[in-house]
């Protein structure tokens, strides 16, 4: 029993060491990760876990209305499934983000298969669209150790606003949220796809209403609604401004 519990404690420790640590640390410093653009009148729209063939066509129609452009953090496999609408969102000038092969935790995944996860999804990308993907976000916003080593040929993004959009809710409380998180540099998280074990399957019909008040409002008061490399290319130039 002693050794059980033993063992118990030191898979613990290690897990908590491998995933936990690095992820609370990182993220609390922002270490090595980009959470919001620079001071500038625009917002980064930003959807994981899609392409959805019901929703995300929506989404873009409504992003091509109001000449927005944003980033998705696509799901390899799905976007081998719907290859398609990842080249429909290179096309109308969205940009394309690695958010691993198979939505897979970084916490419960090996090095080797954090490796996998994203040279895979890179793999597909490249093959779907012809466009080497730039930016990654791990699935949950959740690092391990290893994280850093096999993503070092890409920027790591986050947010600065997240709004729990994974879940149905008054589409009218979600804009107000939005309008909330509104400033400076945003980086919005958000979805266009609801088959996540925890989300709610038709909460990107939410998200897509809330969005079709925000934009217009947003527009109004003087913000742009651009991909990350618009998002961070004045951050890109004042660091080589640094580095000369």
């Amino acid at each position: 029993m002693e050794i059980l519990i033993w063992t118990a404690l030191v898979g613990f420790i290690l897990f908590l060491f491998y995933g936990i640590v690095p992820t609370v640390l990182f993220r609390t410093k922002s270490i090595g990760l980009i959470k919001r653009g620079p001071h500038r009148r625009s917002v980064a729209l930003t959807f994981d876990d899609g392409p959805n063939p019901t929703y995300t066509p929506v989404l873009l129609d409504l992003l091509k209305q109001y000449n927005c452009k944003a980033t998705f953090f696509v799901v390899a496999q799905k976007a081998e499934k719907y290859p398609e609408l990842v080249r429909r969102m290179v096309n109308e000038g969205h940009t394309i983000g690695i958010h691993h092969y198979t939505h897979t935790d970084s916490w419960f995944l090996s090095p080797f298969a954090t490796r996998q996860e994203i040279l895979d999804s890179t793999r597909v990308i490249e093959r779907v669209s012809g466009v080497k993907p730039r930016f990654y976000r791990p699935p949950f916003g959740r690092l391990n150790i290893f994280t850093y080593m096999f993503a070092k040929d890409y920027d790591i993004v986050l947010w600065s606003s997240i709004f729990q959009d994974w879940k149905k809710q008054d589409h009218e409380k979600l804009k107000s949220k939005m309008m909330d998180g509104l400033e400076e540099g945003a980086i919005f998280l958000l979805h266009d796809d609801g088959a996540n074990p925890k989300a709610d399957s038709d909460a990107p019909d939410t998200t897509i209403k809330a969005l079709s008040r925000f934009i217009p409002e947003a527009l109004s008061i003087g913000y742009e609604c651009v991909n990350l490399d618009a998002h961070l290319q004045e951050k890109s130039a004042m660091e080589q401004k640094r580095i000369l």
